[in-house]
C-alpha cells in the first residue's frame, strides 16, 4: 500500500484489500448520501450507521482499485471495527496527503 497516494489497506477472509480516498469514491459517496456540500457529508460521515459503513467501505475500496462485486462482498463481511478503522484512516491519508 502506498501511503503517500492515500491507500490503506483492510484485510477480509485473509486478503488484504486496498482502500483509497480518490474523487470518484469521494463523489460516490456523496451521491449515495446526497449530499451537496461537503460540510453536510462531514457530518454524515460522523453519525454513520452500518449502512453508512457499508457504503462508504464499498466505495473506497472501489476507489482503491477493487472491483464492484469484490467491493460489495468485502463489505459485506468485513469486521465492522476494522471497516472502521480502515475507514477513517483512507480519509485521514486522502485528505492530508
Amino acid at each position: 500500500m502506498n501511503g503517500a497516494r492515500g491507500e490503506t489497506e483492510l484485510w477480509v477472509d485473509g486478503a488484504a484489500l486496498r482502500l483509497c480516498l480518490t474523487l470518484g469514491a469521494l463523489a460516490e459517496i456523496e451521491t449515495a448520501f446526497a449530499c451537496t456540500h461537503l460540510r453536510e457529508l462531514d457530518a454524515r460521515l460522523r453519525a454513520m450507521s452500518a449502512a453508512d459503513l457499508e457504503t462508504v467501505l464499498a466505495a473506497l475500496l472501489r476507489g482503491g482499485g477493487e472491483s464492484a462485486q469484490t467491493a460489495l462482498q468485502a463489505a459485506e463481511r468485513a469486521a465492522p471495527s476494522d471497516a472502521a478503522r480502515a475507514v477513517a484512516e483512507a480519509f485521514r491519508l486522502g485528505l492530508v496527503g
